[in-house]
């Protein structure tokens, strides 16, 4: 793993910061560079150019002569593409000009870019930016202190506002958000200045974790259960029904004595 020495904004030493073979110390990929820049550069077009067709000019609805007689050849519309004056035949109308780009793709043009700006030596670390207050005159005096000269690019957080304040009247320097960081930018400018906040290095790590598919919960043990398990007791038989008896038909009733031939032979 590569080093680089850490300065302070007066230029003197303040320590070595180590810096990451995945993204300062990879082979630079050109043909992808090429193709992400390129990619990068046709979605900053506008694409709101627009030419009028002879539906969309005004004017030439009557023909100017008649269809024959008149020696000359035939016309429809004053408004056609061969007349001046007329519409635009297969003119440039509004379209977009981005380009479906991989992430992975963008973040190895990023690396690639990093990496050649690292092995020429083009890569500054600082512990931080102690600026009192917004001032560009102390901004270009800590540029001078640090030997930086060309174009420069200095990454920064959200919180540095006073940094940014400082930086944003000089010309040829560029502050950009550490989440904004690009292979153009990068390509574009002769230096480029990270803090030991900004310095790209365990957040490129984790994006190769999550790529790779790595498992960052706690691992499951792959080992058999030696613990026996209680085996489930046996379910009891269903007891069978029981046949409930018939009960006893109820006897037929006697029929009713017939009273009135005994009453008439007591008569």
């Amino acid at each position: 793993m590569a080093s680089v020495e850490v300065k302070r904004i007066d230029g003197s030493s303040a320590g070595t910061a180590e810096l990451d073979d995945a993204t300062f110390g990879i082979q630079p990929n050109v043909p992808v560079m090429h193709q992400v820049v390129t990619a990068q550069l046709a979605a900053a077009r506008s694409g709101t150019q627009s030419t009028k067709t002879r539906a969309e000019v005004r004017g030439g609805g009557k023909k100017p002569w008649r269809q024959k007689g008149t020696g000359r050849a035939r016309q429809g519309s004053t408004r056609a593409p061969h007349w001046a004056g007329g519409g635009v035949a297969l003119g440039p109308k509004p379209r977009s000009y981005a380009q479906k780009t991989p992430k992975k793709m963008i973040q190895l043009a990023l690396r690639s870019a990093l990496s050649d700006r690292a092995a020429d030596g083009k890569v500054v670390v600082i512990d931080e930016w102690s600026f009192d207050q917004p001032k560009t005159k102390t901004a270009k005096a800590a540029l001078g202190a640090l030997g930086l000269d060309g174009k420069v690019l200095v990454v920064v957080t959200r919180d540095d506002e006073i940094v940014y304040k400082s930086f944003r009247n000089l010309q040829e320097v560029q502050v950009i958000l550490t989440g904004e960081l690009n292979a153009y930018d990068v390509l574009c400018s002769d230096w480029v200045v990270f803090t030991q906040a900004t310095l790209p290095a365990g957040q490129v790590a984790s994006d190769r974790a999550k790529q790779g598919g790595v498992q960052t919960s706690a691992p499951v043990s792959a080992e058999p259960v030696t613990e026996p398990v209680a085996a489930a007791p046996a379910p009891e038989p269903a007891a069978e029904p029981v046949a409930a008896e018939p009960e006893p038909a109820p006897a037929p009733a006697e029929p009713a004595a017939d009273t009135t031939e005994t009453e008439e032979a007591g008569e």
